[in-house]
């Protein structure tokens, strides 16, 4: 019988229940993400090893060119793993070496070490190896969507275990979904970027999305993320892994030292899509990049603040957009996910300015609080585009989503509903004005506001005044008259006989 989702995630969340005490809870992803990802690739390496000895022979089975996953080193398939008993935490220190060894694109990936956690000792070891054991992870008995899905499942159930850290590497999926619909249209060859990866959500929805919604086949498409965190990009190169998409995860700060750049190395690499959920108002290295040798600062004169990096972020990853102007084939979209500041902050007036003149912003689309776990602020998405339809030219679209008609209140964080999703790609793509929720602006009308692009200024996001039925109003009105007037009477009885005047 195949192995459903729902029995796969179970299976993964178990995992946690094995390590727990032993271990943080912050560092649950550290010890187990690595091992699913061992146990999936090994199960299939061993497939593809057997169907080569058949074909090869012994001889030639293990050339590298014959397999698409990484290649597992003799004596350190999980089977061997599983044999041993004593010092499992060194076994488990030296298979991954051996993996790195025989797999240089692996390098960084596992970061765990296993000897240094003192309370994983061989028991908790080896019944976590044991319980990783019980399913065939290879590609014939669970799919790599499913396997992806089950491992992003696993993810979001330790950035909850982590509470606020966690959001720091895992964006609610609904929104994720936003973003990737709010620039689809996606075609074989479409490269995709993300300059604050984290664990990789936004690239493997894009190519759920291709796969899912456009029949598309993802391994035409390619994924490169930057992460900032060194774990956090281990788990992003291994999601990107099990997916088994094409892409790279590059470490270090996309703002201070990007990694995707040119070959003469003096401009940033463009792509197609840019998504991303950047970290809100963070410090940035503005003393160092006065003089960016990219260029990318340039809108103003003066740099964003020190401890305030928004719209550094927004400039990066304009840059990072093709842009025809510049010479590519085509224009690129990015969907950033922004605080509610970016859009009506008086000194970032000078951002928004070039940023609009330049006609850019092709919609704006206001959230609803509270979405991100442990964090209430207000946020929207920023919808770029270097190459707008010529019909929205001149003209930015305003959605106003905030309402409670778009979202479901959870014990503790709102989500978007699939309606409320539906509700905003509806209005998006007919470029819709519709009372209370969405309106295309004028380029002129916002020059007017002084390039404000406060939600509010173009759509009234006032709760409507109930129609008050006049005739049946004052019926009531005239009912509770007689009433008090009945009231009043027996009262006035009730005094007289009590000789009170």
């Amino acid at each position: 019988m195949p192995l459903s989702l729902n029995d796969l995630e179970s299976h993964l969340f178990k995992c946690a229940d094995i390590i727990r005490d032993a271990v943080d809870p912050t560092d649950y992803k550290e010890y187990i993400l690595p091992l699913v990802y061992y146990k999936s690739i090994s199960d299939e390496f061993e497939k593809q090893y057997e169907q080569n000895i058949e074909e090869y022979g012994e001889d030639f089975a293990r050339r590298d060119n014959l397999y698409d996953v990484p290649v597992v080193p003799e004596g350190y398939l999980w089977e061997d793993i599983r044999a041993v008993n004593d010092n499992v935490d060194q076994a488990l220190n030296e298979a991954f070496d051996k993996l790195t060894e025989a797999n240089p694109e692996l390098q960084g990936v596992f970061r765990a070490d296993y000897i240094d956690a003192d309370a994983l000792d061989d028991d908790r070891l080896g019944k976590l190896v044991e319980h990783l054991s019980k399913y065939d992870l290879s590609r014939d008995s669970v799919p790599p969507d499913m396997l992806g899905e089950a491992y992003m499942d696993l993810v979001r159930h330790f950035a909850e275990e982590e509470g606020k850290s966690g959001g720091q590497f895992f964006t609610p999926p609904h929104i994720v979904r936003l973003c990737v619909r709010l620039v689809d249209e996606f075609e074989d060859g479409h490269t995709f970027h993300d300059p604050t990866v984290g664990s990789g959500g936004m690239l493997i929805e894009a190519a759920r999305y291709y796969r899912e919604e456009q029949g598309g086949d993802p391994s035409k498409l390619t994924f490169t993320g930057q992460e900032i965190n060194p774990d956090i990009a281990a788990i992003a190169k291994m999601n990107l892994s099990i997916h088994g998409l094409n892409g790279e995860i590059e470490r270090e700060d996309s703002l201070s030292s990007p990694a995707f750049t040119s070959e003469d190395d003096n401009q940033l690499e463009r792509f197609d899509r840019v998504l991303a959920n950047f970290p809100f108002s963070a410090d940035w290295a503005k003393s160092d990049l006065q003089d960016d040798p990219y260029g990318r600062f340039d809108w103003h004169e003066k740099l964003p603040r020190a401890d305030r990096g928004d719209y550094a972020f927004i400039m990066h990853m304009a840059e990072q957009l093709k842009n025809p102007e510049r010479g590519d084939d085509s224009g690129g979209k990015a969907a950033i996910v922004i605080p509610h500041g970016v859009l009506f902050r008086k000194h970032e007036q000078r951002y928004r300015k070039p940023m609009l003149e330049n006609d850019m912003i092709e919609t704006i689309v206001g959230l609803p609080e509270n979405l991100f776990q442990n964090n209430s602020i207000p946020s929207a998405v920023l919808v770029l585009n270097s190459d707008k339809p010529a019909e929205r030219e001149g003209e930015v679209q305003f959605i106003h989503a905030a309402d409670e008609a778009f979202y479901e209140e959870l014990s503790n964080q709102n989500e978007l509903t699939e309606n409320g999703l539906d509700h905003i790609i509806e209005n998006f793509r007919e470029w819709a004005t519709e009372e209370r929720v969405s309106r295309t602006v004028s380029l002129d009308e916002i020059r007017e506001n002084d390039y404000n692009l406060n939600i509010a200024l173009y759509v009234d996001t006032t709760e409507p005044e109930e129609n008050i039925n006049v005739e049946e109003e004052l019926a009531k009105l005239r009912e509770l008259q007689a009433e008090r007037d009945e009231i009043e009477a027996s009262m006035n009885e009730h005094m007289e006989v009590l000789n009170y005047e």
